[in-house]
């Protein structure tokens, strides 16, 4: 048996999605799933209780952040990620690989790794895929990321290849360094928008046999049509017994024709960003809390949603809190939002189980564009 079994439980008829169980030593989570982000062993404004409230069964962190702060020996010495934030469910650490896309202006990037000047203090941070594995391993997360090289979009196809080559590199040496038998690494896939690129790193990471592969390097500065494309073509080469992992896609939208290629496993900062700005999701669009037609507007944020926020509070109340400059604000949206897409996940897991996977995608498609038409009127 598989060290992290995972099992497909239903598959779209029509479609290649699907509905999944990823088993992880801190418990198991249902796919698709959508990962809330904690950055900093924090998912910014929202309680783990409120997380679990809204449904989130795994959440995610960082290894650059918090190798910088407070330092992966403290969270260590304090029994791990999970008891130091308080969090008994699944965690997810990215490796830091993403930050050297972010964070361009402050690394130097080698064969052998990157070098970073902290954004905190201008310390100097060597990360390579030893080290990504020796920091992921002292925080103590259930999966765990090779350290990869994101390149930006556009990009020449000679940069995209370089970034390939050592993302190939890299992920070997992160198997080879690991210990620790209790925590799955995912793979990265990059390539860019070049499907013969992406192939031949997937084709690369396969051959190490990891239980899981991720796509990386997505949402950097292409258009979501291009991703989409990029993705009907790619997804379906991708080991079926294995998860999915489409990083920092966020859009509803976007996730949606993601799970219709075979995506399972989603993050994105959209839902507490947007949050923090007065940016509610729901199904037809934002509501965007400052806009004065909603001042005395007595409704929930979204009709049926069963959130703490909807289920006590009006928009107009809401909107003072902006206004006003008061953090409950902030955090009253950040939690609907949360509470939005972890609905949103179940209500296509849903659907899949049930068969009506594409009339779901095909509503949500026209709603989108109607959304799309009344932002530019």
């Amino acid at each position: 048996m598989r060290r992290f079994p995972f099992t497909i439980q239903h598959r779209d008829p029509a479609g290649a999605a699907r509905v999944g169980r990823f088993e992880t030593p801190h418990g198991a989570f249902d796919t698709p799933a959508f990962m809330p982000v904690g950055t900093r062993a924090s998912v910014k404004g929202l309680t783990p209780d409120q997380l679990r409230d809204a449904g989130a069964q795994i959440i995610l962190a960082n290894t650059y952040h918090l190798a910088l702060r407070p330092g992966e020996d403290v969270v260590a010495t304090m029994g791990g990620l999970h008891r130091f934030m308080s969090w008994s469910g699944p965690i997810l650490t990215d490796s830091g690989g993403f930050q050297v896309f972010s964070l361009a202006t402050l690394n130097a990037v080698d064969d052998e790794g990157v070098t970073f000047k902290s954004h905190i203090d201008g310390a100097s941070l060597r990360l390579t895929p030893e080290r990504a594995i020796e920091i992921q391993e002292a925080l103590g997360a259930d999966i765990i990321m090779a350290f990869d090289q994101c390149p930006p979009l556009p990009a020449p196809r000679e940069q995209v290849q370089i970034a390939v080559d050592r993302t190939i590199g890299w992920a070997r040496r992160c198997r080879d360094a690991q210990r620790r038998e209790d925590q799955a690494l995912f793979g990265i896939v990059q390539g860019g928008l070049d499907l013969d690129l992406r192939m031949h790193c997937l084709e690369a990471l396969v051959r190490l046999d990891l239980p899981g592969y991720a796509v990386g390097g997505l949402s950097v500065g292409e258009e979501p049509e291009e991703m989409a494309r990029l993705l009907r073509g790619f997804t379906g080469a991708m080991p079926v017994d294995r998860p999915r992992y489409l990083m920092g896609v966020g859009r509803p939208i976007d996730i949606l024709r993601a799970v219709d290629t075979g995506i399972d496993l989603f993050d994105c900062v959209l839902p507490t960003r947007n949050g923090r700005n007065a940016f509610a999701f729901t199904d037809d669009g934002f509501v965007r809390l400052r806009n004065s037609q909603y001042k005395t507007d007595d409704r929930p944020l979204l009709d049926g949603c069963a959130c703490h926020t909807c289920a006590r509070y009006s928009r107009a109340y809401l909107r003072h809190l902006f206004l006003a400059g008061e953090m409950l604000g902030p955090m009253l949206v950040s939690l609907h939002n949360i509470a939005y897409y972890q609905r949103l996940m179940r209500r296509i897991q849903e659907a899949v189980a049930a068969g009506t996977f594409q009339s779901m995608l095909a509503d949500c498609e026209a709603r989108a564009t109607r959304s799309t038409q009344n932002e530019e009127t």
